[in-house]
């Protein structure tokens, strides 16, 4: 299993990455450009949004990286003296917890809720507005932890 670290931190470093790289678009330019819209269209682009995201290419990114996470933790555990030890447990549990599980305690329930408004009506005006405001901080959460992650994978391979 040490003999795979070397290769298993390589694939969290790119997969929390990519994951770092499609919230870093969400935060920064995706849902301004929604928050742009009419709140009816805002809302069904970001329902449409919800419903393509879920690919076996992005879930795999973002769930397999966490799991990989829970892979790498054990090895760590099991091997504490291998150099970069300490890097490698910080990435996987920033990781863990800045993107799995952010994403299924915060940003999953905002999306469910704003699934289930009416686009047109004030209760869905109001949805989209804590929606922008609640959904974009988590994002940014998940943004930096992946980000911060890959940095420390990177440093563990050092």
């Amino acid at each position: 299993m040490i003999k795979l670290l070397p290769t298993l931190t390589l694939i969290a470093a790119i997969g929390s990455g990519v994951v770092g790289g499609v919230f870093f678009a969400f935060s920064n330019f995706i849902m301004a450009a929604l928050a742009r819209l009419p709140v009816p269209q805002g809302i069904a682009a970001m329902n449409s949004i919800n419903i393509t995201v879920i690919t076996p290419t992005f879930m795999t990114a973002l769930f397999g990286t966490g799991l990989l996470c829970l892979v790498l933790i054990a090895a760590v555990i099991m091997g504490w003296s291998q150099s970069g030890s300490y890097w490698l447990l910080a990435g996987a549990v920033i990781y863990l917890i800045g993107n799995p599980i952010v994403t299924m305690v915060f940003n999953v329930p905002l999306n469910d809720a704003l699934a289930a408004v009416d686009p047109a009506s004030a209760n869905g005006a109001a949805v989209w507005a804590n929606h922008l405001n609640q959904w974009v901080m988590w994002n940014h959460v998940r943004t930096i932890t992946a980000i911060v992650s890959m940095a420390c994978f990177m440093f563990a391979l050092l």
